[in-house]
């Protein structure tokens, strides 16, 4: 039976794995709420603002993402019934990706994670947006490979995105597929399309999130998270 300690490489999702991609959207928009003086269910919101971001993401793959949350950012508050924002508030709102706060667990899970395995990144943001989480809330941490979707082309879950990465990581590690294991949160962006190409997956569940979630969950192994994951490999080596 396979463990963890068999991979060489984790291939990471950032924003919903590391970072707290729905808390920081939600905090982004709250002033758009509170100009509004509007209240919705953190479930409503997501699942709203997920199928905006999706379609747009769609419609514009070579967008960098910060320019895409500030573009859906009035659809999203009109679709609300919100009063139009400014030019101002949706440029706001799509620079609010660098400071999103990292999950309590990460950098530390990170660090332990990092002495067992190479460490690459496969994130849906811009490139400047991930440099500015990098410095910020994810503590200068060094990745052994950084792509965003900015460097690809495409946004996940287009299987472009994936089959560079393993493209890139073969040629820079000498890793193979079978070495490589998708550590995510979302099933949409990350587990589903990992399966397409033939590679392994962890889910960081992230008990209480809401996008990017789907009827099936595909998985090949679970925690709630990082740091669990790093607690298991511990126990095997």
């Amino acid at each position: 039976m396979a463990q963890l300690s068999d991979y060489r490489l984790l291939c990471f999702d950032v924003y919903g794995t590391l970072v707290d991609w729905e808390g920081g959207i939600l905090a982004a928009f709250q002033p758009t709420l509170d100009k509004n003086n509007a209240q919705f269910s953190r479930e409503h919101l997501l699942t709203v603002y997920h199928e905006f971001e999706r379609d747009q993401q769609s419609k514009t793959p070579d967008m960098p993402y910060h320019e895409l949350l500030t573009t859906i950012h009035p659809h999203f508050a009109r679709s609300l019934g919100l009063v139009e924002p400014s030019d101002a508030e949706s440029r706001a709102f799509g620079q609010s990706v660098s400071v999103w706060p990292a999950f309590q667990d990460t950098v530390s899970a990170l660090k332990r994670l990092s002495k067992y395995y190479k460490l690459v990144v496969l994130s849906n943001v811009d490139s400047e947006s991930f440099m500015r989480t990098n410095a910020g809330s994810l503590e200068g941490f060094k990745f052994d490979l950084i792509i965003t979707a900015q460097d690809v082309g495409s946004y996940k879950p287009d299987l472009q995105n994936f089959n560079h990465m393993l493209k890139t990581v073969n040629n820079v590690f000498d890793v193979q597929p079978s070495q490589v294991l998708q550590t995510a949160q979302s099933q949409f962006h990350d587990h589903h399309p990992a399966k397409k190409v033939g590679i392994k997956s962890v889910w960081i569940e992230r008990p209480g999130a809401i996008m990017g979630n789907l009827p099936e969950n595909i998985y090949d192994w679970r925690f709630d998270t990082l740091g669990e994951m790093a607690d298991t490999l511990e126990i095997e080596n």
